[in-house]
């Protein structure tokens, strides 16, 4: 399946995709210095966050998939070097609205995340 939503994301930043099927995707992130928040090597949230959303945007696979809110968990931190695996499967279409839950693990298979993403499929893309 070809993915069809996100298609000029940073890669870097987001994540590369590593599956897709329908109503479900995979992404994995490595993180790297430019991650970092701190000299413990901490990785801000935020780019798992953003590797999480695009899994979740990934699996709706449509061009005009918008991210209307999320509750989200982060359940253990990530350090520099680290490669999260985030796991997106579609729950639930109801009309326009999708629900995605998404889970990170490392690799090693300790899961640090863990979210639940609310998704719309629009007519038209959201700046039109």
């Amino acid at each position: 399946m070809d993915l069809n939503t996100h298609l000029s994301i940073n890669r870097a930043l987001c994540g590369q995709l590593v599956t897709i099927a329908e109503g479900m995707a995979t992404v994995k992130l490595n993180t790297t210095a430019e991650m970092a928040v701190d000299d413990h090597n901490l990785v801000h949230g935020g780019f798992v966050f953003g590797a999480a959303d695009f899994a979740a945007m990934a699996a709706v696979n449509d061009p005009n998939v918008v991210l209307g809110s999320a509750e989200v968990k982060f359940l253990k931190p990530s350090r520099v070097g680290d490669s999260v695996i985030l796991e997106a499967k579609v729950t639930e279409a109801n009309g326009k609205r999708r629900r995605v839950e998404v889970e990170g693990v490392e690799e090693a298979g300790t899961k640090i995340f863990s979210g639940i993403f609310t998704c719309f499929v629009l007519e038209k893309h959201v700046l039109e």
